[in-house]
């Protein structure tokens, strides 16, 4: 085990042992705790109640962030031509087709996020062992796979993510900055969790949300009262 730092000592004392915090009272006490020379994302870790093995416990989705997450977000659309100037409008930062595939297929994924149309998944089927461990594969459910290529990219650009419950059932997610206001980071987190609570999987039993954590970048983190969700 790593040893722990200075900072993260300072910061591990602020968060009183054996207390569960409101959304709200961690939003603030998560910026008090982020005593790095950066300004470091805030995540939160969301552990479901869920079976992800099962198919029909699988949750996954996307969510608009209504204060966006604080970082700048690069995207290749990859369409034709016809497209090319809805996508450009938007504010795709890399927009194209054969050339992009044909640099994707040499080792290049300096991108965010992929947003292409039906009739150009045929043509990305063969990169998907390059995209797919760097969770860049375009799919129809988060939205990044569409005809709408103009309205899914200044989406994304705003604050758009999707999520989806990792093999231990857990949702983790970036939420925002820490120079954020402690009241946009506690709306962040709130519009994503009642995107997990409308996305429950009927076939899950018992407690749904059993324990909710925020932290910032190499702080540590500050449980949450899921019954204050």
């Amino acid at each position: 085990m790593s040893k722990k730092t200075k900072k993260y000592k300072e910061a591990l004392s602020k968060i009183e042992k054996n207390k569960v915090y409101s959304i709200n009272e961690a939003s603030t006490l998560v910026k008090e705790i982020s005593n790095v020379k950066f300004d470091p994302s805030v995540d939160i870790a969301v552990r479901l109640g869920v079976d992800p093995r099962k198919a029909n416990q699988m949750v996954r989705g996307v969510v608009s962030l209504p204060h966006g997450t604080g970082k700048s977000v690069r995207v290749l659309a990859l369409v034709t031509p016809d497209k090319e100037a809805e996508a450009k409008e938007a504010g795709a930062d890399f927009i194209g087709l054969d050339d992009y595939l044909q640099k994707i297929k040499d080792g290049w994924t300096d991108v965010d996020v992929i947003i292409t149309m039906p009739s150009v998944m045929g043509k990305l089927g063969p990169l998907g062992r390059i995209l797919g461990p760097r969770g860049l594969m375009p799919n129809p459910k988060t939205g990044t796979v569409t005809m709408e290529v103009g309205k899914a990219v200044s989406e994304v650009k705003a604050g758009k993510i999707d999520f989806k419950v990792d093999k231990t059932g857990i949702i983790h997610a970036g939420i925002g900055k820490a120079s954020f206001e402690a009241i946009k980071i506690s709306e962040n987190a709130q519009e994503l969790l009642q995107t997990l609570l409308k996305l429950k999987p009927t076939a899950a039993k018992g407690t749904y949300i059993k324990s909710i954590s925020l932290s910032s970048t190499m702080s540590p983190g500050i449980p949450v009262d899921p019954k204050t969700v």
